[in-house]
C-alpha cells in the first residue's frame, strides 16, 4: 500500500496553547520509495473522517474519478486542491491498487475569541477590525489577516513596534479558543527630522511649520511627536503652502522617507527639497461677466499689488473674497477662477481671475427637517432670509451661526443649498439633528474663594420646544447661599423681542482676614427680582433694558461689634457701622450690546462690547448711576494659538449726600471691589482701599506689624478698571481630548476713589498721663492703656472707669453703673492705605482641567507692580465635581 499524506505545521496535532505564527499553507508530499505503477487505474475513491462535511462534498474538491488513470502528479494537484478549500486541518491520500483513499482532519470550530496584554487599545476597539468569530469556521489565512488587522490598528495610534502572537487552545468536539497575545511595545516617537536640499529657510524655520514635532522632554502632554504616516503626508503640503506663501512656485518635495531607528522603537524622517526661484506678482487682472460686478472694482477685493512677492495664500483670500461678493449680490452659483502665466525669465507670476456669466438667485424655498421636538418656527426665525429673497451668501452664513448658537442642535451645522425648481432658483434645507437641550446638576466642590462649595441646578433651554428657557439654581458655600429662578422668552408674540423675569434671594458673608484667619464682617442679605428685556437693533448691536427691585439688610453680629445695644467703632471700625441698616433699592437699566463672536463660551476670534448703566433711585432708599464699560477681542493667531484682549472699567455715581466725617455718599456695599478672581495674583478683594488695624505691643508704642496679627477690611472704591491679555496655547489631540487648556497671561487694574474714612485710634500719652495726639506714638510717648475711655458713635465718652481700668463699680458718663456688654480692648491704630488709581500688574500662567471630578482651574501668579496694603497670593485653584 502507497500511503500520501501532508501535515501542515502548527495544527497537525493536538497541542495546548499552540502558536499561530506557525500557520503554514504549503503542502508537503510524504511518500515512501514504492513508485507508482504507470496508467494505473482508480477503482474506488474512499473519504474518512469527515464529520460536518459530506464524503461527496470533499470528492467534489478534486479531480480524481473512478475509471480514470491517474499519477503521483494527480495525487499532489488533489492535496492541494483540498487544502485550498481552508476547511481541512490535515489530510491524506492512502493508496491500495487504485481504491484511494481520502482521511481528513476537519478544521476546528471557533468556540471563543481572547485578547491578552492590550492596554492602550480597549477589546471592543479590537474586536472590531476581528473577522474571526466564535462559531464559525477557523483557518489560518483568516487569523493571519487578523493579526495584520490588529497591528494596522496599533500603527495607527502609533505603536510600530507592536506585536500579535496567536493562539490556539483545542477542546474536545473539535473546537478552540483563538488566543491573540499582544504585545503593544512602546509609542513610536519622531527621534529626529532632517530637511536636504533647503537653503533659503533653516531646519528650525521649516520644522516649526510641520505639524509633526521632534520628541522632546516638554511634549508630554502632546501627541505631535508620534509618528503617523497620514501626519507624514500632510506636512508635505504644509511645507509646499509655507514655501508658496513666501513666492516659491516652483518648489517641490522630492522624497520623504520615515526610517525606524536601529532599535525599532522610534522613527527618523529625511525630506529632500528643491526649493526653485522665487517669484514676484505680475499683472493682476478681473475678467467679470457679471453685469453688477466690474473689474474697476478688483482693486479693493485684493490683499497684493504688482511687484509684491508671490503669495499663493493672497489668492486663495482673493478667491474667497471675490466669491463671497458675488453672493452677497445674489450670484450664488458663481465662482472665480484664477489663470496663471508664469514668466521664468523676469521670474513673474501673472494672475487673471475669471468670473463666468451666472444668473442671479432667488431663494426658492426653506426647508427645516429633523426637528421632533423643537417647532419649525424657532429655526426659521432665525433665518436672516425669507422665501422670495435674493439670495445673499453673508444673510446665509449669518442664518448657520444663529441658528448654531441656539444650542438646540448638532455642532457645526450648515445650511444646504441646492438648485431649485429653476436656474435662477435655490433651496436652503435645515437639516437638524436635535440634541438634549435640558440639564440637571448637582455639583459639589471646594475653592480657593469659597471654600466648600454645593450646587444644584435644573434648566430647560428649549422648553416645550418653543425656544423658551426655564430655570432654577441653589448655591451653597461659607460665604454664600443663594436661591434663583429664572424664565426668558426670546420671542415675545412671535417678534424680536426678548422678555425674561428673575426672582431670587442671595445671602453673603463679607469678611476681612487677620493673617490667613477670615473672619466674617457684616452680613447681607438681598430678596428681590428683576425683569428684563432685549431688542435687536441690528444683526449685531443689541439692547437690553431692565428693572430690578430688592429689599437688602446689612447686619453686623452684635456679640462681637456692640456695646450697649449699638455699634461701637472700637470694635467693627466706624465704616462698617455707617453700612448696617435695611433699604429698599429700586434701579432701572440698560446694557448696549455689540457681539460678533464666533462662539460665546470658547471664543476664537471676534469683538463683544457692552456699556451697562444703572439708576438706583426710582423710589426707595438709596440713589446713584452705575457705569460699566467692557470690551473684550479674540484673535485665532494660527497653529491653534488664541489671544484674548479684554478691558474694563466702572465708575458710581452718588446723588446722595450722606454727610458726616469720613462718610462716603456710596454705601460700601454698592462700591467696587477688586482681587481674586478678577486679577490672578492678588488675594480676595487684594487690591484698592482698606482700612488695617495693628496693635501696640503691651506697654510700648511698638506696633505688631505681622501679617499674622493685623486686622485688614476692604472697603472697596467708586471707580475701577481692569485689562487683561491672555493667549491660550494649543497641546497635542491627546490632551485636548483630556480637556487640558493652558494659557500665559497679563493682568492690570485698579480700585480706587473713595472718602477717607474716619480712623479711630487709641490717643497717646507723655509721661504724665496727658493726651498728646492721635497719631502712631513715638519717643517716649505710649498709647493709652486698655479701654481708659468707651466712645459713642460721636466720640464723646460713654464712661470712665475711677482707675483707669474696668472694674464691677464703674458707672457710665450718666453715672449708671456699667454693663457686661462693655469690652476691654487693647490699644491700637487704624490705618488707611491703598486708594490710588496707580496699576497693579502681574503676569503668570494657568491651566484648565475638565478632569473626571469636574472642571479644575490653577493659576501661578506674580505681582508686578502693587501699592501699600495690596495682598498678593501667587497660588490659586477652584475644583468642583458633579455625580
Amino acid at each position: 500500500m502507497l500511503m500520501l499524506g501532508t501535515f501542515l505545521g502548527g495544527f497537525a496535532a493536538p497541542v495546548i496553547a499552540q502558536p499561530a505564527a506557525q500557520f503554514n499553507t504549503e503542502a508537503d508530499v510524504v511518500t515512501t520509495d514504492e513508485a507508482l505503477p504507470e496508467g494505473q487505474i482508480i477503482r474506488a475513491v474512499l473519504v474518512e473522517g469527515s464529520q460536518r462535511i459530506e464524503p461527496d462534498t470533499v470528492r467534489s474538491y478534486i479531480e480524481l474519478r473512478p475509471g480514470a488513470t491517474y499519477s503521483r502528479e494527480d495525487l499532489d494537484e488533489a492535496l492541494r486542491d483540498l487544502f485550498e478549500t481552508e476547511l481541512f486541518r490535515d489530510v491524506e491520500i492512502r493508496d491500495n491498487a487504485g481504491e484511494l483513499t481520502i482521511v481528513v482532519q476537519e478544521n476546528p470550530v471557533i468556540n471563543r475569541i481572547l485578547l491578552e496584554g492590550n492596554r492602550r487599545l480597549d477589546d471592543d476597539d479590537i474586536r472590531g477590525e476581528i473577522r474571526l468569530a466564535p462559531r464559525q469556521i477557523f483557518t489560518r489565512s483568516r487569523a493571519r489577516a487578523d493579526v495584520a488587522r490588529i497591528i494596522e490598528l496599533y500603527r495607527r495610534r502609533g505603536r510600530f513596534a507592536a506585536s500579535v502572537e496567536p493562539q490556539m487552545v483545542e477542546l474536545d468536539q473539535n473546537r478552540v479558543d483563538i488566543v491573540f497575545e499582544v504585545n503593544e511595545g512602546p509609542r513610536s516617537r519622531v527621534q529626529q527630522i532632517n530637511v536636504i536640499g533647503n537653503d533659503v529657510f533653516s531646519d528650525s524655520d521649516l520644522r516649526s511649520e510641520m505639524a509633526t514635532k521632534q520628541s522632546r522632554f516638554f511634549r508630554f502632554f502632546s501627541s505631535s511627536d508620534t509618528f503617523d504616516p497620514d501626519r507624514l503626508a500632510f506636512d508635505q503640503q504644509r511645507l509646499r503652502q509655507f514655501y508658496l506663501t513666501e513666492g516659491y512656485a516652483d518648489f517641490r518635495v522630492v522624497s520623504a522617507v520615515a526610517e525606524l531607528t536601529p532599535d525599532r522603537r522610534d522613527f527618523i524622517i529625511t525630506y529632500v527639497v528643491e526649493e526653485g526661484e522665487r517669484y514676484r506678482f505680475g499683472d493682476l487682472e478681473l475678467d467679470s461677466d457679471l453685469r453688477d460686478f466690474s473689474s474697476d472694482q478688483f482693486s479693493s477685493f485684493i490683499p497684493m499689488q504688482t511687484g509684491d512677492w508671490y503669495n499663493a495664500q493672497q489668492i486663495e483670500d482673493t478667491i474667497d473674497s471675490l466669491n463671497q461678493t458675488a453672493g452677497l449680490l445674489g450670484y450664488a452659483f458663481a465662482e472665480a477662477r484664477p489663470e496663471f502665466n508664469i514668466n521664468r525669465e523676469d521670474r513673474t507670476m501673472s494672475v487673471r481671475f475669471r468670473i463666468e456669466q451666472a444668473p442671479r438667485v432667488y431663494v426658492e424655498r426653506i426647508e427645516v427637517n429633523g426637528n421632533t421636538l423643537t417647532r419649525d418656527k424657532v429655526i426659521r426665525r432665525e433665518f436672516r432670509l425669507q422665501e422670495g429673497d435674493a439670495f445673499n451668501s453673508f444673510l446665509v452664513r449669518r442664518s448657520q451661526s444663529r441658528v448654531n448658537s441656539l444650542g438646540f442642535f448638532q455642532e457645526n451645522f450648515e445650511i444646504e443649498q441646492t438648485p431649485g425648481s429653476a436656474p435662477d432658483r435655490i433651496v436652503l434645507t435645515a437639516n437638524v439633528e436635535e440634541n438634549a437641550t435640558g440639564e440637571l446638576q448637582l455639583s459639589a466642590g471646594f475653592s480657593s474663594l469659597e471654600r466648600f462649595i454645593l450646587n444644584f441646578s435644573v434648566r430647560q433651554r428649549n422648553f416645550l420646544g418653543r425656544g423658551q428657557e426655564l430655570r432654577a439654581g441653589i448655591n451653597y458655600s461659607s460665604f454664600s447661599n443663594s436661591i434663583e429662578l429664572g424664565f426668558t422668552e426670546p420671542y415675545l408674540f412671535d417678534r424680536n423681542i426678548a422678555i425674561g423675569v428673575d426672582l431670587f434671594r442671595r445671602d453673603f458673608n463679607s469678611f476681612n482676614f487677620i493673617g490667613n484667619d477670615r473672619n466674617t464682617t457684616y452680613e447681607q442679605v438681598s430678596t428681590g427680582f428683576q425683569v428684563r428685556a432685549g431688542v435687536p437693533l441690528t444683526e449685531y448691536w443689541t439692547l437690553a433694558l431692565r428693572y430690578g427691585l430688592s429689599q437688602e439688610d446689612v447686619t453686623l453680629n452684635e456679640n462681637t461689634f456692640f456695646i450697649n445695644g449699638e455699634c461701637s467703632p472700637l470694635l467693627a471700625g466706624r465704616f462698617l457701622c455707617d453700612t448696617i441698616g435695611n433699604r429698599i433699592i429700586s434701579s432701572v437699566g440698560y446694557s448696549l450690546v455689540y457681539n460678533n463672536l464666533d462662539n460665546n463660551v470658547r471664543p476664537s476670534r471676534g469683538r463683544r462690547i457692552i456699556l451697562s448703566q444703572d439708576f438706583a433711585g426710582v423710589f426707595g432708599d438709596v440713589r446713584y448711576l452705575r457705569t460699566r464699560i467692557d470690551a473684550d477681542q479674540f484673535f485665532n493667531i494660527g497653529s491653534g494659538f488664541i489671544l484674548g484682549l479684554s478691558a474694563e472699567a466702572g465708575y458710581v455715581l452718588s446723588f446722595e449726600n450722606r454727610g458726616g466725617v469720613g462718610i462716603d455718599d456710596v454705601r460700601l456695599t454698592d462700591r467696587f471691589f477688586l482681587g481674586e478672581p478678577q486679577i490672578r495674583g492678588f488675594d480676595i478683594r487684594g487690591v484698592g482701599p482698606r482700612v488695617q488695624r495693628f496693635s501696640y505691643l503691651p506697654g510700648t508704642n511698638d506696633l505688631v506689624t505681622d501679617e499674622q496679627f493685623v486686622t485688614d477690611d476692604a472697603i472697596g472704591g467708586r471707580a475701577y478698571y481692569l485689562a487683561r491679555a491672555e493667549l491660550e496655547i494649543p497641546l497635542g489631540s491627546g490632551a485636548r481630548e483630556l480637556g487640558f487648556r493652558p494659557s500665559i497671561f497679563i493682568d492690570a487694574g485698579a480700585v480706587f476713589g473713595v472718602t477717607d474714612p474716619e480712623l479711630q485710634t487709641f490717643p497717646c500719652l507723655d509721661a504724665n498721663g496727658n493726651e498728646v495726639g492721635r497719631t502712631p506714638c513715638t519717643g517716649d510717648n505710649i498709647p493709652g492703656p486698655e479701654i481708659t475711655r468707651l466712645l459713642d458713635q460721636n466720640g464723646a465718652p460713654l464712661f470712665i472707669a475711677p482707675d483707669g481700668t474696668l472694674t464691677t463699680d464703674a458707672i457710665d458718663g450718666n453715672g449708671d453703673p456699667l454693663t457686661e456688654a462693655n469690652r476691654t480692648i487693647a490699644p491700637f491704630l487704624e490705618r488707611f492705605v491703598g486708594d490710588s488709581p496707580s496699576p497693579r500688574v502681574t503676569i503668570g500662567a494657568g491651566v484648565s482641567w475638565n478632569s473626571p471630578f469636574g472642571p479644575f482651574r490653577i493659576d501661578l501668579a506674580y505681582a508686578l507692580l502693587q501699592e501699600e496694603g495690596d495682598e498678593d497670593k501667587i497660588f490659586s485653584f477652584n475644583i468642583g465635581t458633579q455625580f
